[in-house]
């Protein structure tokens, strides 16, 4: 459904409920004025998105994918706000079936605006995750700096102290697989 049908049905709603208290009709008015107010919240907060949320806390990510699935076009039917947190959302879906391929949904939602500052360090860090895949350490470090910077609440702070860890055996790997330099005299 388009976000403005949603808000137009909430406008009537509410537009009814008002009218059903103003003619003293209270016990209809309030519960229909709650439900207006439902669908009014559902205007800013979508419902697929918030269902497909909880699928990906509970790891069900077929669920989730499942979910996301039904807005078939974001830009329509969420509000402007939301368009971050939906490629998000696929990004994370994504990047358990096909980790390389996730990146362009992680950068869109960075392009987009997540207004949370521990989103912004989750898809920072889902994005240096991706580039020491490719072996780009430069991006990769870029990455966890500002992931390690947004994340103030220090939800992420084990993930990224771990991820700092495979980037040192990422460096120890290449110089055992490469061997040592030589000398020229």
């Amino acid at each position: 459904m388009s976000n403005i049908v949603r808000l137009v049905i909430a406008c009537i709603i509410m537009g009814g409920a008002v009218t059903l208290c103003a003619f003293g009709f209270w016990g209809w008015g309030v519960p229909l004025f709650l439900i207006g107010g439902l669908v009014l919240l559902t205007f800013f907060f979508n419902e697929n998105m918030l269902v497909a949320q909880f699928y990906l806390r509970k790891e069900n990510s077929d669920q989730a994918e499942a979910w996301l699935s039904k807005i078939t076009d974001y830009e329509k039917q969420l509000h402007k706000g939301q368009w971050g947190y939906y490629n998000l959302l696929i990004g994370l879906v994504e990047s358990r079936k096909a980790p390389l391929k996730s990146e362009k949904y992680f950068k869109k939602a960075l392009q987009l605006g997540l207004t949370m500052s521990h989103n912004l360090a989750l898809a920072k860090l889902s994005l240096a995750g991706i580039s020491m895949a490719k072996r780009n350490k430069r991006e990769a470090e870029m990455y966890l700096k500002e992931a390690a910077k947004d994340d103030k609440n220090k939800l992420l702070a084990d993930q990224i102290k771990m991820m700092k860890g495979q980037m040192a055996q990422m460096d120890k790997q290449q110089v055992v697989r490469g061997g040592f330099r030589q000398q020229r005299f």
